[in-house]
């Protein structure tokens, strides 16, 4: 890279750091992508045409998802945002580039066998491994997100009533009932929670060995371990049990409003792409619910 590049490559991992306050993978990700970008351009970046940019990107589109191409375009984008500020040029070389047409990624779903078999994978003659049941049957059947979960206080889980108190994206509270496995997984692991290493976490639900929350990333590989000892081989997550409980809710008949208001989802058509209910469904529930059917 000649040294013109570096210093523009440099001066917008400032910009992107400081100036739009990004976190540190998205600066990683958009930085690893511009300078790839420079690599094959050569010297002439800051002069380069829409020409230029869609000759780059076809180079790529045999190599890299749709995702990825969608990613790449942004990060060009921004960058040549940058160089319009710095004064570097008038235009953007992007504004004629239109993004890949993108699916809607779903993530994958377990069966109710398959996650019966992880939560049953898990070795409860230990405290963490009466933690890491409670946090499957909270991840499951609480529909919580990872963050919540690592998150929750033990004053926000009502045992007795059966329901936790969850404080979700932009701090909205919502009330999530708490089922009888959920609640004895809770009951049992908090019986044996060790002392917390200080006042900070003497609320925390789920804590560490060291007496600390819980980190999500512990809580990504415990989900994948598990997996694995109960045989499970599609490539999953937290979030997974997340996606499960809502299908699963909604195949069984759940309201899909009352399913958004567990999730804490603000639009409905979130949790519809969440539960990835299937036109077959939707098709027969409306025909045999028709006001105009036959014999009705």
């Amino acid at each position: 890279m000649d040294k013109d590049n570096a210093r523009l490559l440099s001066d917008y991992r400032y910009h992107l750091k400081v100036e739009r306050n990004l976190s540190v993978n998205s600066v990683s990700a958009y930085c690893s992508d511009i300078s790839h970008y420079m690599e094959n351009a050569g010297s002439n970046v800051a002069k380069a045409s829409g020409k230029d940019i869609a000759a780059y990107l076809s180079t790529l589109s045999c190599k890299i998802g749709s995702r990825s191409q969608a990613r790449t375009i942004s990060a060009l984008r921004s960058f040549y945002d940058f160089l319009i500020l710095e004064g570097e040029r008038k235009d953007n070389p992007c504004d004629s580039i239109d993004n890949p047409k993108i699916g809607r990624r779903l993530p994958e779903v377990l069966s109710v066998e398959e996650v019966e078999a992880i939560i049953a994978s898990v070795h409860t003659d230990s405290w963490q491994g009466l933690r890491d049941r409670a946090i499957l049957e909270l991840l499951y059947g609480c529909g919580l997100r990872v963050s919540e979960a690592c998150t929750l206080k033990i004053s926000q889980v009502y045992v007795k009533e059966q329901f936790v108190r969850v404080i979700g994206k932009g701090d909205k509270e919502r009330l999530v009932p708490l089922g009888r496995m959920a609640a004895e997984a809770v009951e049992e692991y908090l019986a044996v929670r060790p002392q917390s290493d200080g006042p900070q976490w003497d609320d925390t639900l789920l804590l560490n060995r060291n007496g600390r929350a819980l980190s999500r990333i512990s809580v990504f590989k415990m989900v994948r371990q598990q997996a694995l000892a109960a045989g499970v081989t599609k490539e999953i997550s937290p979030h997974s049990f997340r996606h499960s409980f809502a299908t699963h809710l909604i195949a069984n008949g759940a309201d899909l409003r009352v399913v958004q208001e567990m999730l804490g989802h603000e639009s409905i058509l979130t949790t519809e792409l969440y539960t990835h209910i299937d036109a077959g469904t939707w098709q027969k529930s409306i025909l045999e619910h028709h006001p105009r059917k036959k014999g009705n």
